[in-house]
């Protein structure tokens, strides 16, 4: 079978580094004679050619790298490199600016600097000296001063504070070239023997943060910024570190010395913004990404980093404009192509986000995610070319267990829609148990969980805030039940009413309350009123300017007392369904949400739904008429009554438009957003009894108690 350039580029890379050159030079070779401007095949033949000491053969490869691609570090680096080696130094320093107009900085490009200054420097012409003839005794005073002269000298280099610089140029060709295992010798070394010189720490710093011992890293990075406080990089270096260890507030801390020391260090400012990002701070991640973005326009990561915060955010037009200015500055760009693809499909443009599914898969045929991506999209059929080459990716033992796990979801759709039930259920259960090996998912959290929730409630009842106290410029409508149990469609019934927004799933309810709810926190009046003034303004964030707001959260049924206390003016919508249909929907979908951890297992879905169903009875009992009870199937078989008397329990006048919920163009989300584009249709709760056979039972228990 032919080879596509991109496996005979991986081939040709995993042969370079098991040290087989000559077969990593035919498939090198190979490639440039399909594409003779490919940048990563030029460049690596090029580091093929100065490990064989052949740099004047790399110099026009290292070119034709960095005139394809001059966004790429290590091409810069290595043509500097290669040029210095073939003395060719005022080139060198020639491209090494062009190179710093760019972008280009770091640890490497200061050694390189410094390396092209000591050999301007010694290069210089000495001033002359006449020269004259000895005599004889002025000869043998000659040796001796020379004699004197060499053992001062010696006296002298034993004392030194730093390494020659050959040594320091060994160190950072070794790194530069991949041969790490030479470069930490020589770094460890150069440090016990000059333990006050930074350059070496630097570098080992790198290095063992690169094969993962992050605590080496650590102290080595935590050394080589206090011998020298003021070295930006080296405060970048540990921010890196703090980063991997999920330090995250000593991470901002580094990463934002590193740019007062360097306010055009770009990297720190990236890096800054995706810290920010995961510690919540989503303004200052955003501000982070465009200043870093401002000072280096072509920066494809920024981009595309900030297309993902926007994306999370539901601001889906302003992250379709990011991804697209990443694909333009790097149009093999997989990950930016599935995002694309992920947030067109939100938009409801479904023929561009295949498309892009596709271009991603094309550029990486590996990228299991958009494989599944691209296969909810569709229905297949036996000649599906994707089915074909999924098929090979599953009997393919070097793929990793999170691409297993979504080729078994993939495998398991097609099989669904090809009839093959047993086969599908075979795929479900191998993808369900990977997924939930790689989650590290124990039902024991969630059974403490729902017992301190139940404990605490009595509490948070007697602290309910009073209507007559509060202002009341939002009001919220919770919709709310187990995932798959119809909550995307009745939140695009109510928000196709023209006073509503349809704001889905809002994170803001847990994110502020789970505390108080679970009874971490005290549940007083004032903790009461700071939760709901802080869930109202982010809920102004989304409400585009109407004054009653959906939330869609599913889980928020476990929050059912603390809303109801907080937000007396609320509405609380409960949807439930037939349980077997909504545990089988749940273990049948890959979410991509990693807090859903029951899903994956069929006895751990069991277990949360009667978790589930104990808690709502617990709900039904304390709080009586406080939430509608709305059942799927009753919605689904008499929709006309059934939307009716659910518009007139929210307290909004007739819109006829609540009966086309298929037209409402508003984005979803979920996993139901295909779904939630079509007409209200009948049966969809029987499909679980296709698995039946296989199921030995497991959902016997629950339809026994379902009425």
């Amino acid at each position: 079978m032919k080879l596509t350039i991109e496996q005979a580029l991986r081939q040709g890379v995993g042969a370079h580094r098991e040290g087989k050159l000559q077969d990593a030079e035919r498939l090198y070779r190979a490639i440039l004679q399909s594409q003779p401007a490919h940048p990563d095949a030029n460049h690596n033949l090029g580091v093929l050619a100065v490990s064989i000491n052949k740099a004047d053969v790399a110099l026009p490869l290292f070119k034709a790298a960095l005139e394809a691609n001059p966004k790429i570090e290590n091409f810069w680096l290595s043509y500097i490199d290669a040029l210095i080696k073939e003395k060719q130094f005022d080139k060198a320093t020639q491209v090494l600016e062009e190179g710093k107009k760019e972008g280009l900085s770091g640890d490497k490009v200061d050694a390189l600097e410094g390396q092209l200054k000591q050999i301007t420097h010694s290069a210089l012409p000495k001033s002359s000296e006449k020269k004259k003839s000895l005599t004889l005794k002025e000869e043998r005073k000659k040796v001796a001063e020379s004699k004197q002269q060499k053992k001062r000298a010696k006296s002298k280099n034993a004392n030194r504070l730093s390494p020659s610089q050959s040594k320091l140029d060994y160190l950072l060709e070794h790194y530069q070239n991949g041969r790490y295992d030479e470069a930490e010798k020589l770094a460890v070394t150069i440090t016990q023997e000059f333990p006050k010189h930074q350059f070496a720490w630097k570098v080992l710093g790198q290095l063992f943060g690169q094969t993962g011992r992050t605590s080496e890293a650590l102290n080595a990075n935590k050394k080589a910024v206090a011998l020298s406080p003021q070295d930006a990089t080296a405060r970048y270096n540990l921010g890196i570190t703090f980063t991997e260890l999920n330090r995250l507030d000593e991470a901002e801390a580094s990463y934002k010395k590193a740019i007062t020391l360097k306010s055009n260090f770009v990297e720190a400012r990236y890096n800054l913004g995706n810290t920010l990002k995961e510690l919540g701070r989503l303004n200052e991640a955003e501000a982070s990404y465009t200043q870093a973005i401002a000072f280096k326009p072509n920066y494809v990561e920024a981009h595309y980093n900030l297309g993902v915060m926007l994306k999370e955010q539901g601001r889906f037009g302003e992250a379709e404009a990011r991804y697209r200015q990443a694909i333009v500055l790097k149009p093999d760009y997989g990950k930016a192509h599935c995002n694309l693809g992920e947030t067109l499909q939100v938009l409801g443009k479904l023929k561009e986000a295949v498309a892009h599914y596709r271009q991603a898969i094309t550029l990486n045929p590996y990228d299991t995610l958009a494989h599944k991506n691209l296969s909810l999209s569709k229905k297949f059929d036996a000649q599906d070319e994707q089915y074909l080459r999924t098929l090979q990716l599953y009997l393919d033992q070097n793929i990793s267990e999170e691409q297993r796990c979504h080729i078994n979801f993939v495998l398991a759709k097609a099989c669904e829609d090809l009839g093959d039930f047993e086969k599908a259920f075979q795929h479900y259960r191998e993808g369900n148990a990977l997924r939930k090996k790689l989650l590290n998912y124990d039902i024991s959290q969630d059974l403490v969980l729902f017992k301190q929730i139940k404990s605490s409630y009595p509490r948070i009842e007697r602290n309910s805030l009073k209507p007559e106290n509060l202002s009341m410029h939002l009001v919220p409508i919770f919709i709310l039940g187990m995932p798959r149990s119809g909550t995307t469609l009745v939140e695009q019934i109510i928000s196709s009413h023209s006073q509503v927004t349809g704001a889905g799933e809002l994170p803001f309810a847990a994110q502020f309350g789970v505390a108080i709810a679970s009874g971490f926190s005290k549940p007083n009046n004032a903790a009461l009123l700071d939760f709901r003034n802080k869930y109202l303004d982010k809920l102004k964030g989304v409400s585009n300017g109407n004054l009653i707001v959906t939330d869609k959260m599913p889980h928020n049924f476990r929050y059912i007392g603390l809303l109801a206390a907080a937000f007396p003016e609320a509405k609380i919508v409960h949807v439930k369904r037939n349980p077997a249909a909504v545990c089988w929907g749940n273990y049948k979908v890959h979410f991509t949400s990693k807090s859903i951890g029951y899903c994956y297992g069929l006895d751990d879905v069991v277990a949360y739904y009667k978790l589930y169903q104990d808690l709502m009875g617990f709900w039904s009992e304390t709080l009586e008429e406080r939430f509608y009870d709305l059942d799927y199937e009753l919605l689904t078989t008499n929709q006309n009554d059934e939307t009716k008397k659910l518009i007139q329990y929210l307290g909004l006048d007739w819109d006829e438009k609540c009966l086309s919920p298929q037209k409402n163009t508003r984005h979803v989300t979920t996993a139901s957003n295909l779904q939630a584009r079509k007409a209200v249709y009948r049966g969809s709760s029987e499909k679980w009894k296709n698995y039946e056979r296989f199921l030995n039972g497991a959902f016997d228990d629950l339809l026994t108690r379902y009425v």
